[in-house]
């Protein structure tokens, strides 16, 4: 009796011990966005705990709730751009970015719209989203200086909110044009509203050729190379989900009610909008070309969005 409770006491003991050599993930996400699609591919292949570490998902009612429980050490990961993370390291705090996607948003017309082009945009009522300090849209004023119509912007009825709002605005023509994220152009795009041009084709009239991920994992630097074998495992299965999401029809089927696609057209238009925005490529290239992007979104916004930092921060990238 006293060996068989003796070999219960280690057999606990050693679980215990397993289990707290494990990793815990915490990851701050929206209740939206691709990352849940590849959360649930995770849940599905019973793989959110692996030896080396555990998935938990705590749920974020907006991106900046991300941002203030990833600062109180409430999560360990979330999703943000690298203009913020340089942002943060100006201030000293100790964030660090890894790609998750080239993806950008769109500017998006009617069918029937007489815009053809940006400079058709004189006069007309735009909507975008995000505020004034979009990426996007200060991307399209530096486009506008380079092409010597620094003050056509000025020239354009800007309104300012949230996505859906602003997609029912153009639905019900109280705006001529919309600038918003790429899952909200796709569904219009679905719809047959013309994609004007994306954040991609911007960055190509600046003369950036490179494609360089507009959002990201973002972590502590000191926590990443702490975990760093787990951190980088979970970031190699990020990818490899990517891969089967984008290559095995089934699995895309099973996530696509999280998709929240109203037609076939439009679930294939944001799978295949999802699966361009796969970093394919991430080197010293596009790590210049995301220097060249700071310096005009710091110039068109004054530095409000990038700080008074003049280049992107050391150790902004991981």
């Amino acid at each position: 009796m006293t060996k068989k409770l003796l070999f219960i006491a280690v057999l606990i003991f050693c679980q215990l011990s397993y289990a707290s050599d494990k990793t815990m993930l915490r990851l701050g996400l929206l209740g939206y966005g691709t990352t849940n699609w590849e959360l649930e591919v995770m849940r599905q292949a019973q793989q959110m705990e692996t030896e080396a570490y555990s998935v938990q998902v705590i749920p974020m009612a907006n991106p900046q709730t991300g941002k203030i429980a990833l600062q109180s050490g409430v999560v360990d990961i979330i999703v943000a751009d690298w203009i913020w993370v340089s942002y943060q390291r100006s201030l000293g705090r100790d964030y660090t970015f890894y790609p998750y996607s080239n993806t950008t948003g769109a500017l998006v017309v009617a069918q029937d719209s007489e815009i053809k082009t940006w400079q058709d945009l004189k006069g007309k009522r735009l909507a975008i989203a995000g505020g004034e300090l979009d990426k996007n849209s200060l991307l399209l004023q530096a486009l506008m200086q380079k092409q010597g119509q620094g003050g056509l912007f000025q020239e354009i009825e800007k309104v300012y909110g949230a996505p859906p709002l602003l997609t029912q605005q153009l639905k019900q023509q109280r705006v001529d044009a919309l600038l918003t994220y790429w899952h909200h152009a796709a569904s219009l795009q679905a719809e047959g509203y013309r994609v004007l041009m994306t954040g991609a084709d911007i960055l190509q009239e600046l003369g950036i050729e490179q494609k360089v991920p507009s959002i990201g994992y973002v972590f502590k630097r000191a926590w990443a190379e702490q975990h760093q074998s787990v951190v980088r495992d979970f970031l190699a299965q990020s990818k490899q989900i990517k891969n089967t999401l984008c290559a095995n029809n089934a699995v895309w089927q099973s996530i696509k009610k999280l998709t929240q696609a109203k037609t076939e057209q439009e679930s294939q238009l944001l799978r295949q909008r999802y699966c361009e925005g796969r970093v394919s490529h991430w080197g010293q290239e596009e790590q210049k070309a995301a220097g060249v992007i700071f310096q005009y979104l710091k110039e068109i916004s004054q530095s409000r969005l990038t700080g008074k930092s003049e280049v992107i921060q050391e150790g902004t990238f991981w």
